[in-house]
Formats: structure tokens, C-alpha cells, sequence
């Protein structure tokens, strides 16, 4: 597998990941009792983007190498990963 494939596969497993981890531990400017003229009531009231990155990167690296070493050890086959992603048959 070649570095560039290595880099798309972790960088579409970190995407995901950043999807899952934003929405954690944010609290809305009407929870929080202040909201700010001119802003949506459910905009966060504090943005915490780099706890949130920090989470991601840490998170989607253990799922990278737990994905990485079933991929090393062989557990899943590449004749069926070619299989599954490759265009479908015509009988």
C-alpha cells in the first residue's frame, strides 16, 4: 500500500472521527444564559476547535492503527477487499 493511499485512508477516518467528537461538551448560548444580539440561541457560547482537533487526531490514529494492523496481519483478505470495492459483476 502505497503513501498516498495510507494518507487518504487516514485522513477520511479522521474526518468521520471530527464529525463524532465536535459536538462534545458544547453548550448553546441559551444554556448558558448569555446570548449575544444578532446570533442564533444555539450557537455554541464558548468554541473549543482545538480541544475538539486534539480529540480527533488522538482518536482517529487508534482507529488508523487498529484498522492498520488487521490490514498487516492479514485478518481480512485483499483478494475480498478488491472484491467489495471493485465495479459489480455482469453475468
Amino acid at each position: 500500500m502505497g503513501i498516498g493511499t495510507i494518507l487518504a485512508i487516514y485522513f477520511l477516518i479522521w474526518w468521520l472521527v471530527l464529525f463524532t467528537v465536535l459536538p462534545w461538551g458544547v453548550r448553546s448560548q441559551r444554556e448558558s444564559g448569555n446570548v449575544t444580539t444578532g446570533t442564533d440561541p444555539g450557537a455554541p457560547a464558548i468554541h473549543r476547535i482545538g480541544r475538539s482537533l486534539l480529540w480527533t487526531t488522538i482518536i482517529a490514529s487508534i482507529v488508523f492503527v487498529i484498522l492498520w494492523g488487521i490490514y498487516a496481519a492479514g485478518l481480512i483478505p485483499f483478494d475480498w477487499l478488491m472484491a467489495i470495492s471493485g465495479p459489480p459483476r455482469r453475468y
